[in-house]
């Protein structure tokens, strides 16, 4: 055992302490030059409606295949190769009809986010002050002037929606040839643009070189030259860039840039100083009043505690018959402590494992995944104190209904309603992206 020991601390002073933070079977990995690299694409999702999409439920270039659950990632028809970089290449030329163009309006008005990923890393948008937020929109809008005839004064027209189909990729990666062969990827950056693209109409869109982004003339934001989808059809030309940039970031550090929370985030301060200040107001209230009543009480006991007629209890000395009371519902009340019990303990050793790394954030669903092992392992916690309590109030019957209703009440409630939600979800004709409803029912098999 001590000979182990000196293994592992002679093995974290050599190597470093970086594996602390993706031990469970993540490990880098490394490009060649021109080697094919796999953009990635889910979901797209909003904070606004909480009702996530498939990616290709929109009418994006591709479709999604037959079979493959919302949940998954699926590589898309971007084409990068390392080191390789593109400018202005044509994705897919799409005719969108006014069905496509009414959800992409929906989408962009609910403020629906585009989610891919890179070697398991989450494309990030920069915002004018350098923070990075995962994804990017599918679009935006704008109220613009329309200027009456006979030389009124102009007024702010309707809203005009806008589509990001032309996408700059830019790709950090790191390179240490004493150290490993290759390079391994450690950012992932999309900046989007909304061109209205033009080419010669004589050619075919597929060999035409674009008037409005080709290699000698890079894509930039025209507010003159938008993408939009207010009509009833639209030509809609999808393009991207790829740029590979060096970086010294380690592999272990590359999600740095993720974690650090950005001041435009809505963190309502006031309100939560608000609702402190207000827990603590009430809380010397209570305190001030059970301190009166109680040094009133005081007083006339020893007042009266001379007078041989003073037998009969009276005030706060009542409450000592109900302390040692039994709750009219002893089992619910130990099914619930049981419960609870259980969830803390999960919830503590959920921490520690993210505390000493264990849960990665390149590996997608970790986190689910360790909740659901560590709720099912600490089940004797629920058992264990469900029943003691429940000995203590009622003695030794029934203490085995209730240990056994403590190991199946709380699952049953959370899986009703995760059917629940999955069923109004898929009504919706939105893809959850919880569990699978077919990965449930073959873990339950």
């Amino acid at each position: 055992m001590v000979g182990l020991a000196w293994v592992v601390a002679v093995a974290c002073v050599r190597g470093g302490w970086s594996w602390l933070y993706y031990l469970p079977g993540v490990s880098p990995a490394s490009y060649k030059s021109r080697e094919r690299v796999a953009l990635m694409v889910s979901k797209v999702s909003s904070t606004k409606t909480q009702i996530p999409y498939d990616y290709y439920s929109l009418p994006y270039c591709g479709k999604r295949e037959v079979g493959r659950e919302a949940a998954e990632s699926v590589e898309s028809g971007y084409v990068l190769e390392m080191k390789v970089p593109d400018a202005c290449k044509l994705l897919c030329r799409k005719q969108h009809s006014r069905q496509e163009l009414r959800l992409l309006r929906a989408m962009i008005d609910n403020e629906y986010r585009v989610s891919w990923s890179i070697d398991g890393l989450p494309a990030a948008m920069r915002s004018a002050e350098g923070f990075a937020s995962r994804g990017f929109p599918v679009g935006f809008w704008a109220t613009g002037e329309e200027t009456k005839q006979d030389g009124e004064e102009p007024r702010f027209g309707r809203r005009r929606h806008y589509l990001y189909n032309h996408v700059r990729v830019t790709v950090s990666y790191h390179e240490s040839p004493e150290r490993f062969e290759g390079a391994r990827i450690v950012g992932f950056e999309v900046e989007p643009f909304s061109i209205r693209h033009d080419y010669d109409r004589a050619e075919d869109v597929a060999t035409a070189i674009l008037d409005t982004c080709n290699e000698m003339r890079p894509a930039r934001h025209d507010p003159n030259n938008l993408q939009d989808v207010d009509g009833k059809q639209a030509e809609v030309i999808y393009t991207y860039d790829v740029n590979w940039v060096a970086s010294e970031t380690p592999w272990s550090h590359r999600w740095d840039v993720y974690l650090r929370a950005s001041p435009d985030d809505e963190i309502h301060y006031f309100s939560i100083v608000n609702s402190l200040m207000i827990v603590l107001f009430l809380t010397g209230v209570v305190a001030m009043i059970m301190l009166r009543t109680l040094r009133k009480d005081i007083s006339a006991y020893n007042e009266n505690a001379t007078l041989e007629d003073a037998q009969e209890e009276s005030g706060w000395k009542l409450l000592h018959g109900d302390v040692f009371r039994p709750p009219p519902c002893p089992a619910l009340l130990a099914i619930c402590t049981g419960s609870g019990a259980q969830i803390f303990v999960m919830t503590a050793a959920v921490v520690c494992l993210a505390l000493l790394g264990v849960l990665s954030p390149a590996s997608e669903g970790s986190l689910v995944t360790a909740l659901v092992l560590v709720f099912v392992a600490t089940g004797g916690v629920s058992g264990f104190v469900s029943a003691r309590l429940y000995r203590l109030l009622r003695g030794a019957a029934d203490w085995k209904v209730v240990a056994l209703a403590a190991a199946t009440s709380y699952p049953s409630v959370v899986s009703l309603a995760f059917f629940a939600l999955e069923a109004m979800l898929r009504a919706q004709g939105a893809s959850s992206h919880t569990f699978p409803v077919t990965a449930v029912f073959t873990c339950l098999s």
